[in-house]
C-alpha cells in the first residue's frame, strides 16, 4: 500500500485538488466524484482526474491512495520525482524524458524505474505536440492492488531505506517466464495462437534485457547493477534479476507501447496477454518477491571506508 500518511481517516471533497498515488508515484489530480459505500464501516472511493491527462485515465481510487495538497506531501512528491530523474550524461533515444520513450528506444538513463516512467505527467502533456499526442495509443494495463502495494514497498525499500534486492535472484526473470509458459494450457503447435503466445513471452524477456539498465533501475541501484554485470559477464539481466524489476517493466508497458505502430487489434491482444501474465504474478507473489531486501550500505556513494564510489 502507499505509505500511510496518518492513522486518522482523511476525507476529500468534490473539486478538491489532491495528490494521488499511481504505482509508487504521486500525481496532481482533482476529485470529480465521491462514491460512498453501502456499508458505513467501509471507506468511500474517489473518482479522480489526473492533471494534463485525458479523461479516459479518470478512475475511482480508495482514500489511501490520496494525499492532501499540502507542503509536506508536495515534498514527498518532489522526492519521488528526484529519485526518478534520468542521468544527465546519457541522452535517451527517441526523447529527452522517460515519458515519451518509444518501445524500441531503450538507450539512456540508468536510473528511471519502470513504475516511475510515468513521472511529470502534467508537465509533459503540456509540452508534447498535439499531433503526436493524437497518434498515441490509449493503453491501460490492469495491475492488481496487491502488486501495486509491492511496488510501493519496493520503492520505499530502495529510495527511503537504501536497501537493495539481493542478487542474483531466485527465481530469475527467465525462470519466471518459463514457469508461466509451462503453466498455460498448451496451444496447438504451429497455430497462430501458439506462435503469438511464444512471441510475447520471448518479447517480455527481450524487453527486460534491453531495458533493465536504461529504465528499470532507481538511482541507488546503479552501482549494484554495474558490479553484478562484472561478476556475471556472460549472463543477461533476465538471468540475474527477478520479479521485483520484472514487475516494474509490466507497469512501464503502457508508456512504452504508447508510440508503437501496432494496430488496435494487435495492441488489444498484446495487452490481454500482459494482463494474464500480471495475474499470474499476483497469484503467489510471495514466491517471487524478495523479502527481506538487503542492506545497500556497500553500494552507497560513500562506503564504510569513506571512499567515494564512482557513478
Amino acid at each position: 500500500m502507499p505509505p500511510t500518511a496518518s492513522q486518522k481517516v482523511v476525507t476529500y471533497d468534490v473539486q478538491e485538488r489532491v495528490l494521488c498515488f499511481h504505482g509508487p508515484m504521486l500525481y496532481e489530480a482533482k476529485v470529480l466524484e465521491v462514491r460512498k459505500p453501502e456499508d458505513k464501516k467501509e471507506q468511500p472511493e474517489y473518482k479522480v482526474h489526473y492533471k494534463g491527462w485525458k479523461n479516459t485515465w479518470d478512475e475511482f481510487v480508495p482514500a489511501d491512495r490520496l494525499r492532501k495538497m499540502n507542503e509536506e506531501n508536495l515534498r514527498m512528491q518532489k522526492e519521488l520525482n528526484d529519485n526518478s530523474k534520468p542521468s544527465k550524461g546519457k541522452p535517451n533515444a527517441g526523447s529527452g524524458d522517460g515519458k515519451k520513450n518509444k518501445l524500441n528506444s531503450k538507450a539512456g538513463s540508468e536510473d528511471l524505474p519502470g513504475p516511475i516512467r510515468c513521472h511529470h505527467r502534467g508537465r509533459e502533456m503540456e509540452i508534447e505536440k498535439e499531433e503526436d499526442y493524437m497518434k498515441r495509443h490509449d493503453v491501460k494495463i490492469a495491475i492488481p492492488d496487491l502488486l501495486k502495494a509491492y511496488l510501493v514497498d519496493d520503492w520505499e525499500n530502495v529510495t527511503k531505506n537504501q536497501q537493495l534486492v539481493p542478487l542474483p535472484r531466485e527465481p530469475t526473470v527467465a525462470q519466471i517466464l518459463d514457469k508461466y509458459r509451462a503453466g498455460v494450457p498448451k496451444k496447438r503447435s504451429g497455430s497462430a495462437e501458439a506462435d503469438i503466445f511464444d512471441e510475447i513471452v520471448a518479447g517480455l524477456k527481450l524487453y527486460f534485457d534491453k531495458s533493465l539498465g536504461t529504465i528499470l533501475l532507481y538511482r541507488f541501484e546503479r552501482q549494484q547493477y554495474l558490479e553484478i554485470k562484472k561478476e556475471h559477464p556472460g549472463k543477461e539481466p533476465s538471468e540475474i534479476y527477478g520479479a521485483e524489476h520484472l514487475l516494474r517493466l509490466c507497469v512501464s508497458m503502457p508508456e512504452l507501447l504508447a508510440h508503437t505502430n501496432m494496430d488496435s487489434q494487435a495492441m488489444s491482444k498484446l495487452r490481454d496477454h500482459i494482463e494474464e501474465f500480471v495475474k499470474f504474478l499476483a497469484k503467489n507473489p510471495e514466491q517471487y518477491i524478495a523479502s527481506p531486501y538487503e542492506s545497500g550500505e556497500d553500494y552507497s556513494p560513500i562506503n564504510p571506508r569513506g571512499q567515494t564510489k564512482p557513478y
